[in-house]
C-alpha cells in the first residue's frame, strides 16, 4: 500500500474522529444550557452544531479530493478542500447572526437562570475536550496537507476559546449577580465567530482564485538554493499555487545553451523532483528550458566553457525578485 494512500486514510479516519467527537460534544453543551438556562451558553451550543455539520462536509471533501486527476480534473480534485473551508466558514457566519439574536432576545427580556454552576461546570468539561480535539484536527490537518481539517481544527479551537471566555464570564455573574453580563457574553462570542468565519472565507477564496501563496513560493525557492545543481543557472518566470494538498510550481529554468536537448530535459526534471523532495512538499514542478545565451556568464562556474563572455563575478543564489520576474527577451 503506497503512502498516499495510508496518508488518505489517515485523513478520512480524522475527518470521522471529528464528527463523533463533535456529535458528543455538541450534545454536553446543549445538556448544560437546559441545565442552566444560560443565553451564553445556548449561543455556545448552536456554534458545536455548526462544528459537526462543517466535519460532516469537510470528510466530503476529504474522500472527493483523494481521487487521483482524470481528464475532467487534470490537475486532480484537491481545491473541493477550499469549498469546504469556505463553506465552514459561511456556516460559521451564518452561527453569528444566530448568537447576536439570540442575545439581543437576553438583552431585551432577560435571562431566567436555573442550575449555572451545575451547568456551566458541565460546559467546561466539553469545552476542554474541545481544545483537545482542535489541538489535534489542526495539527494532523497539516501533517497531512489537508486544508479542510485545518480548517476544522481551527475553528474548533476558536470553539475552546469561545467556551474559556463565556466561562469566565459567567463566574463573573456567578459572583456579582450582575445577568447583563450573560448575554454581553454572547455577543463577544457571536462577534469572534464572526471574524473567524470572514477570515476562513477570506483565505479559501484566495485559495480559489489561485492567489500567490509567498510562504510557499519562499520555501520552495529555498529549498532550490540548496538542492540546486550548477548547471541550473538562473530561474524566472516562476509561479506556484495549491489545489487542496497539492502543490504546483511552474518556472522557468535557464541552463547552458550548449546542452543537448535531453540532457537540459533530465536536469530540469531531476531538479523539480529533488526540490519537492527535500521542501516534503507533495505536488509537481512544471519547468521551461531556456538556454543561457551567454546572459549569465557572471554567475556561472563553468570555468572550462568555451563561449562565455565574461568570468564568473555575481553571487549565483536564487532570489525571489529574479526567480518571479519575466526573463530576458
Amino acid at each position: 500500500m503506497s503512502a498516499e494512500h495510508l496518508e488518505q486514510k489517515a485523513r478520512i479516519r480524522l475527518a470521522l474522529l471529528s464528527i463523533s467527537a463533535g456529535a458528543v460534544l455538541l450534545g454536553l453543551k446543549f445538556w448544560s444550557f437546559l441545565l442552566s438556562g444560560s443565553v451564553a451558553l445556548k449561543s455556545d451550543a448552536i456554534e458545536s452544531i455548526v462544528n459537526v455539520v462543517a466535519a460532516i462536509f469537510a470528510l466530503g471533501a476529504v474522500i472527493f479530493a483523494g481521487q487521483p486527476a482524470d481528464k475532467e480534473h487534470p490537475y486532480g480534485h484537491g481545491k473541493i478542500e477550499h469549498f469546504s473551508a469556505a463553506f465552514e466558514g459561511g456556516l460559521i457566519s451564518l452561527a453569528a447572526v444566530f448568537i447576536l439574536w439570540e442575545a439581543a432576545k437576553g438583552f431585551y427580556y432577560g435571562v431566567e437562570y436555573k442550575q449555572l454552576g451545575l451547568g456551566l461546570a458541565v460546559n467546561l468539561v466539553a469545552g476542554g475536550l474541545n481544545g483537545v480535539l482542535g489541538w489535534f484536527m489542526l495539527r494532523q490537518g497539516r501533517k497531512t496537507r489537508s486544508r479542510a481539517l485545518e480548517a476544522d481544527g481551527h475553528h474548533i479551537l476558536s470553539d475552546f476559546w469561545t467556551t474559556v471566555g463565556i466561562g469566565a464570564g459567567l463566574i463573573a455573574v456567578k459572583l456579582t449577580g450582575l445577568r447583563w453580563l450573560d448575554p454581553l457574553m454572547a455577543v463577544t462570542v457571536g462577534l469572534l465567530l464572526a471574524r473567524t468565519g470572514f477570515k476562513l472565507v477570506k483565505e479559501s477564496s484566495q485559495a480559489l482564485l489561485d492567489m500567490e501563496d509567498p510562504d510557499t513560493l519562499e520555501k520552495v525557492l529555498a529549498t532550490m538554493n540548496q538542492v540546486r545543481p550548477w548547471d541550473i543557472l538562473a530561474l524566472h518566470e516562476m509561479r506556484t499555487f495549491r489545489s487542496g494538498r497539492y502543490t504546483h510550481v511552474d518556472v522557468h529554468m535557464v541552463v547552458p545553451e550548449y546542452y543537448p536537448v535531453r540532457q537540459a530535459h533530465d536536469l530540469c526534471e531531476a531538479f523539480g523532483l529533488a526540490t519537492l523532495k527535500a521542501a516534503s512538499i507533495e505536488g509537481e514542478v512544471h519547468t521551461h528550458v531556456d538556454p543561457c545565451a551567454r546572459l549569465y556568464c557572471d554567475r556561472c562556474p563553468a570555468d572550462c566553457c568555451l563561449i562565455r563572455k565574461a568570468p564568473k563575478t555575481a553571487d549565483a543564489t536564487f532570489t525571489l525578485e529574479d526567480a518571479t520576474a519575466l526573463g530576458p527577451t
